[in-house]
């Protein structure tokens, strides 16, 4: 494994090792740290960390499930190449999950959520536009707080395992990371909430999510060798306003 470990992935030893371990590997896998097809060793994790092998067994079969690794027997570990069906199923998924929280939330519009939602959007105006990892944070607590108040964070904790190969294809854009457009999308969002509007709402959060099958050819292509065999694309719905329901 030739990549650097740093203090950015270090362990907290007064916490427990195994979760901790499988995080900081999941994310370095998601931000492309450690790279498709790159080896990584169960024994050199274990002796990087001063750790047993037993904690880094266990991520690796965790990371294994999350189909973000493949261990091959008596060979090697490697990091596998993005499945692009599996961003299209995630993604899939997240629309029909995230879809649902919104329609709840504006059925019944609370404008204490609504005030947090907008100083959410204030925080994200304020990122630096070249510091797209700051606002990645800041759009995953948009997304969670929108399931939190629907009392769905289940179903958000659900959603997050599926969508680590999303995530990986938004770290390899980040070169052109259409933050402000998210923004305006995110906004849009939070005024069908605000309105009490199904219709606006489920829309907005429709387009928000279709925008990977927009972003992602592109993404392929200045990514060769990163993606498993490409995957025909389904083209993005235009979504206007739904029928209110």
């Amino acid at each position: 494994m030739s990549q650097k470990w740093n203090k950015t992935w270090a362990l907290d030893h007064a916490l427990p090792i195994g979760p901790q371990l499988h995080k900081i590997l999941r994310e370095r896998i998601v931000r492309n740290d450690l790279s498709p097809g790159s080896k990584i060793s169960e024994s050199e994790v274990a002796k990087n960390y001063s750790i047993s092998r037993q904690p880094v067994r266990e991520a690796f079969i965790k990371l294994s499930e999350e189909g973000l690794i493949e261990i091959r027997p008596q060979r090697s570990t490697i990091v596998r190449k993005i499945d692009c069906a599996a961003v299209l199923d995630a993604r899939f998924v997240r629309e029909a999950v995230e879809a649902d929280i919104v329609k709840l939330l504006a059925k019944q519009s609370d404008p204490v959520l609504v005030v947090e939602l907008r100083a959410q959007l204030d925080l994200q105006q304020s990122v630096a536009i070249d510091n797209p990892l700051r606002f990645i944070r800041l759009d995953e607590r948009f997304h969670r707080t929108l399931a939190e108040a629907a009392n769905k964070t289940n179903a958000w904790k659900f959603v997050e395992g599926l969508k680590s190969q999303m995530d990986r294809v938004r770290f390899l854009s980040l070169s052109q990371f259409p933050m402000r457009k998210l923004i305006a999308q995110h906004k849009a969002i939070v005024d069908g909430i605000a309105e009490g509007s199904v219709g606006h709402a489920e829309a907005a959060i429709r387009v928000h999510l279709n925008e990977i099958l927009t972003d992602l050819p592109e993404i392929q292509t200045t990514n060769p060798g990163i993606f498993n065999e490409p995957e025909e694309l389904p083209k993005p719905t235009d979504y206007t306003i739904l029928e209110e329901t």
